[in-house]
């Protein structure tokens, strides 16, 4: 058994300014840029609690954004996920980078976000 839910929606931005990058999104999206960043590729921009989290991370592939799937067993729900038809692109420390059959590319990660145990979704494989 374990748990999973959406975690932050993240917007991957390709060379730049990342503090740059992070004022602009926190000024459209109405919200403000963590006081002190824990990793110099990522800033968090901070709502309300029952907002989705957004982060900014500094890439080198082009800028696109990508959903961050938050789960206590990472293994697991990797395989859940290619179960129901997903290809991990690239195993990294820490989460894994995987693809949908659309297409789309998203992470798997530890928890990131408080409320974690009381909001996920329990899975019995």
């Amino acid at each position: 058994m374990h748990k999973s839910r959406l975690g932050d929606l993240v917007i991957d931005c390709e060379g730049g300014d990342i503090d740059r990058h992070a004022e602009f999104w926190a000024g459209a999206l109405g919200r403000t840029v963590e006081a002190e960043p824990k990793n110099p590729r990522y800033r968090r921009l901070i709502g309300t609690e029952d907002e989705i989290g957004i982060l900014l991370q500094s890439v080198e592939h082009p800028s696109r954004v990508h959903l961050d799937i938050e789960s206590d067993d990472p293994e697991k729900e990797v395989a859940r996920l290619e179960g129901l038809g997903a290809t991990i692109v690239q195993k990294l420390d820490g989460w894994t980078v995987m693809q949908a059959t659309s297409g789309h590319r998203f992470c798997v990660v530890k928890p990131q976000l408080a409320g974690f145990e009381e909001a996920a979704k329990t899975w019995e494989a």
